[in-house]
């Protein structure tokens, strides 16, 4: 959450000449609801049932870059079916980075609404001690304590 998939997604997809897929995006699309509504409506586990399948879905899906959400690859056989179908990189920020991003960020998130900002940071680490197993299962694993530009991220995969 906060460290610029959706971002970086578009601009990898820009400069391959690829559709671009936001999960979340395609998820509010296809139940035409949004996710704050999903989660209200069926739970954290009803919403994680929904992005499974839409990550079958887009995964044969050809020419396409997707940003899944943070959670994405914790969840059923999520993380095999990202490795198996393409490359996969894990955005690994700071904790406090994140939190900055998230408290300017517009995007209604239902796991961190009514946070204080010490909260969010502590969230943020506890979540992300839980996250690294899979994480650490990507392709490419970049840190960052600054906002990646495209240009740099091209260089970092040798797609430049």
């Amino acid at each position: 959450m906060g460290s610029g998939k959706s971002t970086i997604g578009l601009g990898l997809a820009k400069h391959m000449k690829f559709q671009f897929i936001d999960l979340d995006t395609y998820i509010e699309e296809r139940n035409c609801k949004s996710i704050p509504a999903i989660f209200a409506a069926q739970g954290e586990s009803g919403f994680r049932l929904l992005e499974q399948k839409a990550l079958h879905e887009v995964s044969e899906f050809v020419n396409v870059v997707v940003a899944t959400g943070g959670g994405t690859p914790c969840f059923f056989d999520n993380m095999e079916v990202i490795k198996k179908n393409g490359i996969s990189i894990y955005l690994n920020g700071t904790p406090r980075i994140l939190a900055e991003r998230l408290r300017h960020s517009k995007t209604d998130r239902p796991l961190i609404k009514g946070k204080t900002e010490e909260e969010l940071i502590e969230f943020i680490h506890t979540t992300l001690d839980k996250r690294n197993f899979w994480y650490n299962q990507a392709d490419y694993k970049i840190d960052f304590d600054h906002a990646i530009t495209i240009p740099e991220m091209l260089k970092i995969l040798a797609l430049e």
